[in-house]
């Protein structure tokens, strides 16, 4: 499957209408309502109407979050405290995350008005929001944000955007064909590594041959007993699609551990550091090297005395190592006394760093610095490493088809199954 470009939908279509989506109905029908009720301005507040740098009700972006644990709660916070934003809603399986969550919504507008859910189905299903976040376990990630498009909600998700390789084209054609901004939602691809970013867009380097990323570890299998529940939680609810387990703490951890201590760190949930920290290292490399919109053809798997190591070939003759030994991370092998002629280096839209860029596109429509796709592709790394360590032999990727070339065993861990009713 071609991956979609992104912007390959008209940048004002919405779901549902080909040119009005549900969003600009409710703006249309607020500011026609606001100027039949100018006569009798005492029925309008001061709230509703905007003052300093709070915009009027008819202008913000109506918001919801899924999954409102550690980064959840991030999250919230920085869209919270956007003016220009309506936080309406809030989803949690954990009752003292739901409860919390909406205890901080209340305070912030003074009112009691927040929506608290334990079913995400039912927040997306709302006409009156726009855009969601989402931060919940990874293992839910793609059929929460394909769902928010086929409701007409703009999306920014946590990263790792995607569990396993098949997850990312459909939530790529999901965003496609709504015409919904989705982005992704590591910071650090820009911010932390902006300083490897500037030369190389400068040509600096001249033609990059290579550069190292150094992560991990890899997912474990979890074989964690049973516990007694010391909190309140919809246990099959935060299960969801992955496979039926007993209750553990760790198990569910949102702890920001890869060591076994949280959901991370196990593979019916995430990727471990491959994914969890891949996806900030792999983002930055594929940044600094300008191939975010590529997949690589070939994942080279090495095993030597002083460890194990990959070589992902893209091709355009690139080369991203994973943890080639003696490298340090983004360590770049540049092509000696070449200056290339520079090019300006994509930034955030808007202000207020990646979400503000977020909320800059879903009200402009244009394509975010982290688009689904780019997100995508930088999972694509992640999930193909741990699959050749896996497998412990080299792979043929065809990214046109989505599938490893002639090999059904490697084909086979393109995906996984999941329980019911939780299908894509």
């Amino acid at each position: 499957m071609v991956l979609p470009r992104p912007g390959s939908i008209r940048k004002n279509q919405r779901a549902g209408s080909a040119d009005v989506g549900a969003g600009d109905s409710r703006r249309q029908f607020l500011k026609a309502a606001s100027v039949a009720t100018f006569g009798v301005p005492y029925l309008i507040t001061s709230s509703a109407l905007g003052s300093g740098d709070r915009p009027a009700a008819s202008d913000r972006i109506v918001m919801g979050g899924i999954g409102i644990g550690n980064m959840g709660r991030g999250d919230q916070e920085a869209f919270l405290g956007r003016g220009d934003i309506q936080y309406v809603a809030t989803c949690d399986v954990r009752d003292a995350n739901r409860e919390q969550s909406k205890a901080r919504i209340d305070d912030r507008y003074k009112n009691k008005d927040c929506q608290a859910y334990r079913d995400f189905r039912e927040l997306l299903a709302r006409p009156d929001i726009d855009a969601v976040h989402i931060a919940t376990p990874d293992h839910w990630h793609a059929i929460m944000v394909i769902e928010a498009c086929r409701n007409g909600k703009d999306v920014y998700c946590q990263k790792p955007e995607t569990l396993t390789l098949r997850e990312g084209p459909l939530m790529v054609a999901a965003a496609r064909r709504y015409g919904r901004i989705v982005s992704g939602g590591s910071q650090r691809v820009l911010e932390d590594y902006r300083r490897f970013v500037e030369p190389a867009w400068a040509g600096e380097f001249g033609t990059i041959q290579s550069i190292n990323v150094n992560v991990g570890p890899l997912p474990q299998l979890c074989n964690l007993g049973q516990e007694e529940m010391g909190e309140k939680i919809d246990w099959d609810m935060w299960l969801g699609p992955a496979a039926w387990a007993p209750y553990n703490s760790k198990r569910c951890s949102g702890s920001f551990s890869i060591n076994g201590a949280s959901w991370r760190s196990f593979s019916d949930y995430s990727g471990g550091g491959m994914t969890d920290w891949g996806a900030h290292h792999f983002g930055g490399a594929t940044f600094i090297c300008d191939v975010r919109s590529l997949q690589p053809s070939e994942v080279v798997y090495h095993e030597q005395s002083d460890g194990k190591w990959l070589g992902y070939h893209y091709p355009n003759g690139l080369t991203i190592h994973h943890n080639k030994p003696g490298s340090d991370n983004l360590q770049i092998v540049g092509t000696p006394g070449e200056q290339l002629p520079g090019k300006p280096v994509p930034a955030y839209k808007g202000t207020g760093g990646i979400y503000g860029d977020f909320i800059h596109c879903v009200k402009s429509r244009e394509t975010p610095f982290r688009d689904i796709e780019y997100a995508v592709n930088t999972c694509v790394l992640a999930h193909l490493g741990n699959i050749a360590y896996q497998l412990k032999r080299s792979l043929q990727w065809d990214a046109a088809a989505q599938q490893f070339s002639d090999d059904a065993e490697a084909n086979r861990l393109v995906d996984r199954g999941r329980r019911e009713p939780w299908q894509l």
